[in-house]
């Protein structure tokens, strides 16, 4: 089991200036590198205080790279449906060359209306731009005079420069939320995967990543893949500090992102199955519920260690788990302290290894 950290501002003007954001975020993407953090990852999103610190993954990135020299920076994820292929390969391509093959590149459909309709993207073409936005970047990395023609229109012949720092190409990821087809289709299409466990039961996450590792089988790709999990954490030396701060800033996530998925309440999409439904979901979250079924990491490091347990019991040893330490608007030497404390006391039982700071490397 690896560990990496991840980024999902769910805060706004009114609790913290985005450049004050951006300044402890980084700081903390610095600390999780010097600790032997895995990876430092980042999603998009627009406008609201769900997510919308967070408009261009690539360039907070970039600003991660420039800053360590080890961790794996990862989109988790960009939107194919919302850029132009040629510039999203080209985006990402530069950040590997910046940060020296440390790129995982994590392709995602998005689901806020709004941010749709900013776009001026109609939500039924989110498949087939997904789709065909990742088949484009592969191709773009990996051939020359490449011609193209999609829903995003025809181009080329192109030969994209600069090509990528990996070979072929930087690891392919594919979001997925709650849907068991999608992936299977990242298994068969040799992709890695990222899901998050909040929104969906244990038992349809079991199905997801059992259908994407049959699939990826079944289709002869080495090696079993890579699952990256999302979690929120909240760690502390005194379990009751680490739940309270917890219950605090999970209500603050579920109140930011009922204000931003409120639309679904009218919207109707075949592309979105089961949507409609979302507000109603969200609306009845009930903390202690999802503590209990660890969906949250927190308390003390003994019982984030066996919440641990329990995810690999269910979920399989070889995921990656990614952490948020900062959400909502947790002060700077909290999530530091959970950083440290995480690599210390809790990382080690799963990975048979001290953090580098300690280890000396």
């Amino acid at each position: 089991m690896q560990f990496g950290v991840g980024f999902f501002p769910v805060l706004g003007p009114a609790e913290k200036g985005a450049s004050d954001w951006y300044d402890e975020s980084l700081a903390l993407a610095v600390l999780a590198d010097e600790l032997g953090y895995e990876h430092v990852q980042m999603v998009e999103h627009y406008f609201s205080a769900y997510g919308g610190y967070s408009p261009d993954p690539v360039t907070f990135l970039t600003a991660v790279a420039a800053r360590t020299s080890r961790i794996r920076v990862v989109t988790g994820a960009v939107v194919p449906a919302f850029t132009h292929p040629v510039k999203l390969a080209g985006k990402l391509a530069m950040l590997d060359n910046l940060s020296h093959g440390r790129l995982d590149a994590g392709f995602g459909r998005a689901f806020l209306p709004e941010e749709f309709a900013a776009f001026g993207v109609p939500m039924s073409a989110s498949r087939i731009r997904f789709a065909e936005g990742i088949e484009a970047c592969r191709l773009l990395w990996t051939q020359e005079d490449v011609s193209w023609s999609g829903d995003w229109g025809s181009f080329g012949p192109v030969t994209m420069l600069p090509r990528p720092y990996q070979q072929p190409h930087p690891p392919i990821f594919v979001a997925s939320t709650t849907s068991v087809q999608s992936c299977a289709d990242a298994g068969r299409a040799g992709h890695h995967l990222q899901v998050v466990p909040t929104v969906t039961s244990r038992e349809n996450l079991q199905e997801m990543l059992a259908a994407y590792r049959e699939a990826r089988a079944a289709a002869g790709h080495r090696g079993p893949g890579r699952v990256q999990i999302k979690y929120t954490c909240y760690l502390a030396e005194d379990a009751t500090v680490a739940l309270t701060a917890a219950r605090r800033w999970e209500l603050n996530y579920i109140d930011k992102m009922a204000t931003a998925i409120a639309s679904w309440a009218t919207v109707r999409s075949a592309d979105y199955p089961g949507y409609e439904h979302l507000v109603d979901k969200v609306r009845g979250y009930d903390f202690d519920r999802s503590y209990a079924d660890n969906k949250v990491l927190a308390g003390d490091p003994a019982q984030v260690r066996d919440q641990l347990t329990a995810i690999a019991d269910w979920f399989g040893p070889d995921v990656s788990v990614c952490l948020q330490v900062n959400p909502g608007c947790t002060p700077l030497p909290d999530a530091e302290r959970a950083l440290r404390l995480f690599a210390e006391q809790v990382a080690p039982h799963f990975t048979g290894e001290t953090t580098r700071a300690l280890a000396g490397r």
